[in-house]
């Protein structure tokens, strides 16, 4: 093995082993011995990727990943593909706001959340007396995007938490309809509170809600007034810390795990209040789930 080869893979392996939510339940000795017997001939950075992969694995926290220098420059480009932030105001007053996931350079966030903000502001017409926030088709991203847009739903307050190996929690929140992490701003302006940030949530998840989707679900746990839907979550409602190697490439470690505003933390499938059989895509005219939260809405105070 080349010296460049040895330190790349040294120092992707230190990382998982410093940083990495369930380090402790791994045989590092074992992990490197395996690592470089594996990799002995490896001469450039490229032929250690397979034996990083292999490693990421022995971690089993089924979120963490490896992406080689052309992916993890697709993944923050200004190209991305996803699909839009919808609000429409629904029958009753009630306000509906499909959030999908977000991944992307800046100006991709910045361009998520003026889209969906005029998607809740659209739906908020005229003063809805309850909100459907529909997370089934949301498979993660950046959360924080995500969280500016409920945020003025959500209401004012701490709202969640990561916590890490050690039990150390870093705390978010929400202040004038913006998301903070420990009271710092994550970059997104203002935006007033909708029905005083205390109107009624349905919160709608299936199979595909995951990672910073699962977030969002965690943040309105423990929410007065608010009730899920659906189907159990992906499982894995933890936070990924992206590391930026030598090359380029980008080793993606699941660092922390999500905690509610109780302080129940959370690193496998959520599943909702009111188990629904989702059917959204499988070709069937009806959507159970969303008639169950609408169902449920209708009764709550000022829905009535």
């Amino acid at each position: 093995m080349s010296d460049e080869a040895r330190s790349y893979l040294s120092t992707a392996l230190t990382l998982m082993e410093n940083k990495a939510l369930h380090r402790d339940d791994v045989d590092w000795d074992e992990v490197r011995r395996t690592a470089f017997t594996e990799a002995d001939s490896a001469q450039r950075p490229g032929d250690t990727y397979r034996t990083i992969a292999v490693a990421l694995n022995s971690l089993g926290d089924g979120h963490s990943g490896f992406y080689d220098p052309k992916r993890a420059k697709e993944m923050l480009g200004d190209e991305q593909i996803r699909n839009p932030v919808k609000g429409r105001a629904l029958a009753g007053r009630m306000g509906y706001l499909s959030l999908p996931g977000v991944q992307g350079s800046e100006k991709v966030f910045q361009q998520y959340v003026r889209e969906g903000r005029d998607a809740v502001a659209k739906a908020d017409r005229p003063n809805a007396c309850g909100w459907v926030i529909d997370l089934r088709r949301n498979r993660g991203g950046n959360m924080w995007p995500m969280l500016a847009v409920v945020g003025p739903i959500l209401g004012d307050g701490d709202v969640g938490s990561f916590v890490d190996a050690d039990g150390k929690k870093t705390v978010w929140s929400i202040e004038k309809g913006s998301p903070r992490l420990d009271g710092d701003s994550t970059g997104w302006g203002t935006s007033p509170p909708v029905g005083g940030g205390s109107a009624p949530v349905a919160v709608l998840t299936s199979r595909s809600t995951a990672s910073s989707g699962e977030a969002v679900t965690v943040a309105f746990r423990g929410r007065p007034d608010t009730r899920s839907f659906g189907e159990d979550t992906t499982g894995v409602p933890t936070g990924n810390v992206g590391h930026r190697l030598s090359d380029g490439a980008i080793l993606n470690l699941t660092e922390v795990m999500d905690a509610d505003r109780t302080g129940r933390a959370y690193d496998s499938a959520i599943p909702p209040d009111q188990p629904v059989v989702d059917n959204l895509g499988r070709g069937e005219s009806k959507d159970p789930v969303l008639d169950a939260a609408t169902e449920w809405l209708s009764g709550q105070p000022g829905c009535a």
